[in-house]
């Protein structure tokens, strides 16, 4: 066995350091040809099929979108946002809050006492017919004219309905004897 020289030992170690280059190369040019690719296909966007197309999420920015295929291709359309309705609102339930609390401290203050007590009867009930000495009388409200109209309205009806069934009946008679 011959002893390692020294250049034999640099020349493994320089084989070693080139392969070792060459594999971080192709390593690493395979990452940056990953990142430079387009969005989709990095990541950037979920999507998920819906019966109208595809629900996207974009996972940069948290905006979701419904795409549908309509006849000139595919169309996206930004989901609203729910979270930004609602702040929104609270908003401006917080303004109208504080301007009401305004409102309050700057006109004239109201008492929660009347001097007066309420009645006690309530005027929506009906007062109750009073029987005279022991009579009970009741009352029976009478029909309306429109009610009258109906009425007799129905009444001609079935008259006229009835003359007609027994001229077709004599008719039918007539014919047959």
């Amino acid at each position: 066995m011959r002893p390692a020289t020294s250049s034999t030992a640099s020349c493994t170690a320089s084989w070693f350091a080139a392969a070792a280059f060459a594999m971080v190369m192709t390593v690493g040019g395979g990452l940056v040809a990953a990142q430079s690719g387009p969005d989709s296909e990095n990541g950037r966007y979920s999507m998920t099929p819906i019966p109208e197309g595809v629900l996207r999420l974009d996972t940069r920015t948290g905006t979701v979108s419904t795409c549908t295929k309509n006849g000139a291709g595919w169309a996206c359309y930004a989901v609203p946002d729910e979270r930004t309705a609602l702040d929104a609102e609270i908003g401006r339930l917080q303004s109208e809050v504080e301007k009401l609390k305004g409102q309050i401290a700057a006109g004239p203050t109201v008492s929660g006492k009347i001097d007066e007590p309420l009645p006690k009867s309530d005027p929506l009930k009906k007062a109750e017919p009073k029987a005279a000495e022991g009579d009970r009388k009741i009352e029976i409200p009478l029909p309306s004219d429109q009610d009258m109209d109906r009425v007799m309205s129905f009444l001609e009806k079935a008259w006229r309905r009835l003359i007609d069934m027994a001229n077709r009946v004599q008719k039918d008679v007539s014919g047959k004897i």
